[in-house]
C-alpha cells in the first residue's frame, strides 16, 4: 500500500508560525512534526511507501525526509511549482503518476490515531472509500458529505444543504482496484476547466459519485484532528500530549503496528 500526502501549502491562517516553515513541519507531539506523526501512523498500518507533495518550504521538507527514517517506510517528495496560485486539485493532479497501485490519499493537515486508518483499510473493498466523521452540527468550513442510503456517497462539498448532510470528510481516503485509474482519468478531465485552478480535489470525487460507487467508512468515536488555525494546533497538541502521558499504561497495539515496529 502506498500513501500520497498533499502538503504543498504554507498554512497562512497559522502565520506567523508558518512564515518560514510549512504547516506540515510544525511540531505537534514533542519535537515530532505533523508530517512525522502522519508517517509513523501510516507505517504502523503497513503502508510501505509515501509520496509527499511539497511546495512552500519544499527544501525544508525534503531535508526532513532525508534526515528522518521511519522503519519500513520509503518516502519521496514531488514538487508543485504552482502552489502559490492553485488549490489542492492541481496538487493532486501533479501526483497522478504516483497513482499506479492501491493508495491512501490524505491531506497534509489531517492527523488521526492508528485505529482510524485501520478501520478505513478494513472496510469492505471498493474503488474508493472515504473516512467520515459524524456529529450533531457542521460549520461552514466542514467538508460535508451526503449519503445515498447506507454507506454510499451521494455528494461531498462545503456548501451542501444541512438537510441532506450525514457527516464530514476528514481528508483521508483509500483507492483500490480500478479506483486509481478512475481517479487519474477524472483528474485529467477536471484540469481542463479553468476553474480547476482554485478547486479542491474533492470536487472531482463529488463528480465521480454520479457514475462510480464511492463508499464511506465512519470513524465516529475515534480521534482525529485537522490543523487550520492556532486554536486547532493548540487542541491537537493538547490531545497528543495527553496521549503521550498515558503511554505507560496498557494500550491497544494493532498487529500491523506491532509488525511495523518489530
Amino acid at each position: 500500500m502506498k500513501a500520497i500526502i498533499l502538503s504543498a501549502g504554507q498554512g497562512k491562517r497559522l502565520l506567523p508560525l508558518t512564515a518560514d516553515s510549512p504547516k506540515c513541519l510544525l511540531p505537534v507531539r514533542g519535537p515530532e512534526s505533523v508530517l512525522e506523526v502522519q508517517l509513523r501512523a501510516l507505517a504502523a498500518c503497513g503502508v510501505d511507501e509515501a509520496t509527499i507533495l511539497v511546495g512552500f518550504g519544499a527544501e525544508k521538507v525534503e531535508r526532513f525526509l532525508a534526515e528522518t527514517r521511519i522503519p519500513g517506510l520509503k518516502t519521496r517528495a514531488v514538487y508543485n511549482p504552482f502552489y502559490t496560485t492553485t488549490d489542492n486539485l492541481i496538487t493532486c493532479w501533479l501526483a497522478r503518476a504516483e497513482m499506479d497501485q492501491d493508495f491512501v490519499l490524505l491531506n497534509g493537515d489531517t492527523l488521526f490515531e492508528v485505529p482510524v486508518l485501520e478501520s478505513l483499510l478494513a472496510s469492505s473493498p471498493s474503488v474508493l472509500t472515504i473516512a467520515i466523521n459524524q456529529k450533531n452540527d457542521y460549520d461552514d468550513d466542514d467538508m460535508k458529505v451526503s449519503l445515498n442510503g447506507g454507506r454510499r456517497l451521494r455528494a461531498v462539498g462545503k456548501t451542501l444543504d444541512a438537510s441532506i448532510v450525514n457527516g464530514e470528510s476528514i481528508g483521508l481516503m483509500v483507492f483500490r482496484g480500478e479506483g486509481p485509474r478512475l481517479f487519474r482519468e477524472a483528474l485529467d478531465c477536471a484540469v481542463r476547466d479553468p476553474d480547476a485552478l482554485r478547486a479542491w480535489y474533492l470536487s472531482v470525487v463529488n463528480g465521480m459519485a454520479d457514475s462510480v460507487r464511492v463508499e464511506t467508512a465512519a470513524i465516529t468515536g475515534l480521534w482525529w484532528g485537522e490543523i487550520d488555525s492556532p486554536t486547532d494546533l493548540a487542541e491537537v497538541r493538547a490531545v497528543l500530549e495527553s496521549r503521550e502521558h498515558k503511554r505507560e499504561a496498557p494500550v491497544y497495539v494493532s498487529p500491523a503496528r506491532a509488525a511495523a515496529e518489530g
